[in-house]
């Protein structure tokens, strides 16, 4: 596939070749309609690509394009295990071959993740809804692959590696393949020398998927039907991809170091391979798996994978340098390919640290006058901050004071990303005293009351998050959060959007004495009232929760939420809503039965 770009029409075509699969009553029957479901959520993100003419006009080895092969492999796999999953039959196979399946749900789920967490938005005219779609999806992606990873015990792992390695040792003896004996000695070298397991799981998992396992094989130019296949224990587990970067977790497996850092990125504490925990995240290069892998490349003639590491490093370090170029044009350039290469991979994000680029991008936040240069250094620190350890590296150059500069007097488009990468900082809870006292909160709330929508979205994010402490909760309410949060729940224009954000707010806020009080001059009750009436869901929730703080000994506000029309909905809502909601209500209706007694 390498080198050919797949246009948008053949991948809409055969996402509804997979919502067409027949999806039996068997034992994956709700795995099979997961991920069918979750794969039909792209077809309007492939379409509105396809009304771009970006994927067809840009350049195949273009690196824009990398996610889209991520996401065309991702969804040939999803087609072949559905189509496998749904002829399976309990009856008549193992435990190993249903365990197996289960473990390609999650493989598959990873890739598809994978693929769209690498999706560049700015090269495409994505519409907000279709993003939102994305990230839903994104989300369900995520959640998937933590459920499958508890379904692979080490005692399945262990079972499946002695069957593999005993079906590896037939088809040698048997075929007299060389390759496959030369796959075991080279496994049991590196048996010795790593004490993993002599052979990957990625073998027996495309074992049975043909198509597959030829994306994994190299055709010699000698022989038409001689082909050559790549030792297994030089694919990586989790991506079945010939490794260029192995690294060494503390199990003693061995992955391509951007598979396993995204899937440590993801908050996963296990071993894919094991399921045993992780006692640490340290990586440690495999020299000798690499040296391995670069011996049976050039014997057999083949190109190696390229392991761009060092020579990325190189490429980074003199971009940072550039950073503080005495030319405009190229400070300009470095920062915008450093922002182009921030988004791409963890790998990148790492090594853009690594040469010290985050202590020059703070620099350039309050010392560049020119706004395309502003723009990109703070979106920079926002996808380096999506790395955890880069979170600690960015507060240590004391970029928060620098970032709240931008959100206060930005670009609108510096703004919403100054605010998105308050967010992300503040995810690490002794950030949020900081952020707090750095007076954040009202530029935050600014950006809340005038920002466009994503503005809008990004700025209630942070203070959500923020606010979560309580020493930030008289700060937001000093700044005029609740005025603000209490619009947006009445107002039937653009902030209607922003129910949902404005609601989970102010439930936060609502333990806070000065909030109530602000909530109570602001005239919130009709307005919570009218969304118990009429909202949905997690709204409905958390209007009653509001409502309980506020109206709880005071008997004049649970008299007058009584008139508003309140007993009905939270009748409804003890008898259908969540636990959460059923308690809520129980005990506001048990209020207002005794005040108006």
């Amino acid at each position: 596939m390498a080198g050919v770009i797949i246009p948008p029409a053949s991948l809409l075509k055969r996402i509804a070749e997979i919502a067409e699969i027949p999806l039996n009553a068997g034992v994956f029957k709700k795995d099979c309609t997961d991920l069918t479901r979750r794969v039909s959520l792209l077809m309007h993100l492939i379409e509105e690509i396809k009304d771009s003419n970006q994927i067809d006009s840009a350049a195949s080895s273009s690196s824009e394009n990398d996610w889209w092969s991520d996401l065309v492999v991702a969804l040939e796999a999803s087609k072949r295990l559905l189509s496998s999953a749904a002829r399976f039959q309990a009856r008549d196979s193992s435990d190993v071959a249903a365990k197996r399946i289960s473990f390609q749900f999650q493989c598959v789920t990873w890739k598809l993740e994978k693929a769209l967490s690498n999706l560049p938005y700015d090269l495409y005219d994505i519409s907000d809804e279709v993003r939102e779609q994305v990230e839903l999806a994104r989300s369900q992606l995520r959640r998937a692959m933590q459920r499958y990873g508890l379904l692979n015990s080490n005692k399945f792992s262990s079972a499946l590696f002695e069957l593999m390695e005993r079906d590896v040792k037939i088809k040698a003896e048997e075929e007299k393949d060389e390759s496959v004996a030369e796959t075991l000695h080279l496994a049991e070298e590196k048996k010795q020398l790593t004490k993993s397991p002599s052979i990957s799981l990625a073998f027996y998992l495309s074992k049975d998927a043909d198509s597959e396992r030829l994306d994994k094989m190299v055709t010699k130019n000698t022989d038409e039907s001689s082909k050559l296949t790549v030792p297994v224990d030089f694919l990586c587990p989790v991506s079945l991809e010939l490794m260029k970067d192995p690294v060494i977790v503390s199990t003693g497996q061995t992955y391509e170091r951007a598979y396993i850092q995204r899937w440590i990125d993801c908050g996963n504490l296990t071993c894919p391979k094991t399921q045993q925990k992780l006692q640490n995240f340290t990586l440690t290069p495999n020299y000798v798996l690499r040296s391995l892998i670069s011996r049976w490349c050039t014997e057999h003639n083949i190109e190696q994978p390229a392991n761009g590491r060092c020579g990325d490093m190189s490429m980074i370090r003199s971009l940072v340098r550039s950073l503080s170029n005495r030319s405009l044009e190229e400070r300009r350039n470095a920062v915008s390919e450093i922002r182009s290469m921030s988004k791409r991979s963890t790998d990148n994000r790492i090594m853009i640290a690594e040469a010290g680029a985050i202590p020059v991008l703070v620099n350039l936040l309050t010392t560049s006058e020119d706004v395309a240069t502003q723009e990109n250094a703070i979106t920079c620190l926002l996808n380096l901050s999506i790395y955890d350890n880069n979170k600690e590296l960015i507060m240590f150059a004391g970029a928060v004071t620098s970032i709240v500069q931008v959100l206060r007097a930005g670009t609108m488009e510096a703004r919403e990303n100054a605010a998105a990468t308050l967010f992300s900082l503040s995810l690490a809870d002794e950030n949020k005293i900081i952020i707090g006292g750095s007076g954040a909160i009202p530029a935050l709330v600014d950006l809340l009351e005038n920002g466009t929508p994503r503005g809008k979205k990004d700025a209630a994010t942070a203070l959500f998050n923020l606010c979560i402490y309580q020493g930030n909760k008289g700060r937001a309410v000093r700044a005029g959060i609740v005025p603000a949060l209490v619009k947006m729940l009445s107002e039937t224009s653009s902030h209607r959007m922003m129910v949902d954000e404005a609601l989970t707010i102010l439930s936060v806020l609502a333990s806070n004495l000065d909030a109530k009080s602000a909530m109570v001059k602001a005239n919130t009750l009709p307005a919570l009232i009218g969304i118990l009436q009429t909202g949905q869901g997690r709204n409905r929730e958390n209007a009653a929760a509001i409502l309980l703080s506020l109206c709880k000994r005071d008997n004049e506000r649970l008299v007058l939420i009584g008139r508003l029309g309140a007993v009905v909905p939270l009748m409804e809502l003890s008898k259908n809503g969540t636990e959460r909601g059923q308690r809520k209500a129980v005990s506001l209706l048990e209020l207002l039965r005794k005040a108006c007694q």
